[in-house]
């Protein structure tokens, strides 16, 4: 069977689709699969709420702690902490992921994330606040490899980017959740441990819905429990379509016994395609982070205080506007990339994004001028709004997206755990140094950097990113070894589907 036939017969791939269209599943007409991801995604809306919420507590954080507000690297360590606490979690979560099982690492996840919660709220100094933003990081970050992973894992190929997209309006819900949660507690004692605490409700609530749902079928099969697998997807698929999809389960579980019996993380680079398929993972889960999308949602309150609007609740109240473009925007996202397609669609945003970035470097520059200060103050805001309106729907949703799907099912979880560790690695980076390089340089030149980066981003998205939309898994791994070795010459290439 060559490759051509091999494509039409996989379930879920568009040659299968188009010779069995009553199989195809939809999103809204199984709620069995929607009850799933919307369990799974809880995990996104603490890692949203987590990166909302202490943009606007730390606000009341410096005027309850003077050394806080006297000390620009306290308020990046207090911010930037729960990244560093993620770059562990992410890295120890994509082990926990393959050896323990998805839903075990979203239970952990969810106790760690709680006990931080804890600790921020009653936190007497700030090196104790630190520490639970470091726990919270820890919960945040293996909740950011997991929760992907797991929906990828559990979705039809023909909505798998609509689905894991999903947890992404999850994390732009959770950062709009935040900022009404801000405003709700400016005015009540203990603002900022009110807006820090309340961050263990969700977390609290999915470890309990977590314990009625299923493990991963994919997973459950690579751990040789199939009929536990099997009951899983017979949730999912009609009966036909359900023997189809088992069959190359099998299929693959026997090919791929002795791969499996023998993993050594230590050799996962050793393969071509996995090096390929990582250089895209991780470099789009940089780029995420180093084209300022956590600077804007970490500091948007800061922001547009630094240009010119000096209240505190009306800072919080246009940056609740921007993060609610950010979950409209991707509303949008979860349509367009399974649509549209992944490739063209971080195209098309990072192109929105950059010229995004140099409205707000202009406006910095002119308002720092003197001339028109109010006028260019309301550009940055408008700046601000636009760059959100770009971003969320394309580089918001694709490279988490890519990152659930890119993979080895034997790697998922190491490769993801790697690639989420990238993102938050970058988080870190841009979190630790954005305020220290906008008062070094001034905060128009340090958009203009960004603007740069992103430019970057867009080169690296033509020569390195290829479009997955509507592969399944096995598809995409063919897609990877034609990149890595050529295609075979009687196949038509994926790349030309």
């Amino acid at each position: 069977m060559n490759d051509l036939r091999m494509r039409q017969w996989i379930p879920g791939s568009s040659g299968y689709l188009e010779i069995y269209p009553e199989r195809k599943v939809s999103v809204f007409k199984n709620p069995y699969v929607m009850g799933l991801t919307a369990v799974a995604s809880i995990g996104g809306l603490l890692f949203g709420y987590d990166t909302g919420v202490i943009s606007g507590a730390l606000l009341y954080i410096k005027d309850d702690f003077h050394a806080v507000k006297h000390s620009p690297f306290l308020q990046e360590t207090i911010v930037s902490m729960a990244g560093a606490g993620a770059i562990v979690g992410a890295a120890v979560g994509g082990w926990i992921n393959d050896a323990y099982g998805r839903k075990r690492a979203t239970i952990i996840a969810d106790v760690v994330f709680t006990l931080g919660a804890i600790v921020m709220a009653a936190a007497p100094d700030p090196w104790v606040l630190i520490l639970g933003r470091v726990l919270v990081g820890l919960g945040v970050g293996t909740a950011s490899v997991t929760a992907p992973v797991y929906i990828a894992e559990l979705s039809p190929s023909e909505i798998r980017g609509a689905l894991v997209s999903t947890n992404v309006l999850m994390i732009t819900g959770g950062q709009f959740l935040s900022y009404l949660i801000n405003l709700a507690f400016t005015q009540v004692p203990g603002t900022w441990r009110w807006m820090l605490g309340a961050s263990g409700v969700p977390a609290v609530v999915q470890f309990f819905l977590m314990l009625l749902l299923p493990e991963s079928p994919r997973w459950l099969f690579m751990k040789n429990r199939k009929e536990e697998a099997i009951a899983v997807l017979a949730n999912i698929y009609d009966t036909d379509r359900l023997e189809d999809e088992v069959a190359l389960l099998v299929t693959r579980s026997e090919n791929d016994r002795h791969r499996r019996d023998d993993i050594r993380y230590r050799d996962v680079f050793k393969s071509k395609e996995i090096r390929l398929a990582f250089l895209a993972g991780a470099g789009l889960q940089a780029f995420q982070q180093f084209t300022g999308i956590n600077t804007v949602m970490y500091y948007s309150p800061t922001i547009v205080q630094m240009a010119g609007f000096r209240s505190n609740e009306l800072a919080l109240l246009l940056s609740l506007i921007v993060a609610g473009l950010n979950a409209a925007g991707t509303v949008l996202g979860i349509y367009l990339i399974d649509h549209a397609g992944r490739r063209k669609l971080a195209l098309f945003s990072l192109g929105g994004v950059i010229a995004s970035l140099i409205i707000l470097a202009l406006s910095f520059f002119n308002q720092s001028s003197g001339s028109g200060s109010g006028l260019y103050g309301w550009l940055a805001v408008f700046g601000l709004a636009l760059y959100i309106a770009f971003f969320s729907p394309g580089m918001g949703t694709v490279p988490w997206t890519v990152n659930s799907e890119v993979y080895p099912e034997e790697y998922r979880g190491i490769c993801g755990g790697m690639s989420a560790t990238v993102n938050w690695v970058s988080n870190l980076i841009v979190a630790q140094s954005f305020l220290s390089v906008a008062d070094a340089v001034g905060t128009g030149p340090t958009f203009l950097i960004i603007a740069f980066i992103a430019v970057l981003a867009f080169v690296f998205v033509l020569v390195y990113v290829p479009e997955t939309k509507g592969l399944t898994f096995d598809e995409v791994e063919l897609l990877w070894k034609e990149r890595a070795w050529g295609m075979n010459p009687d196949a038509q290439s994926l790349l030309e589907n």
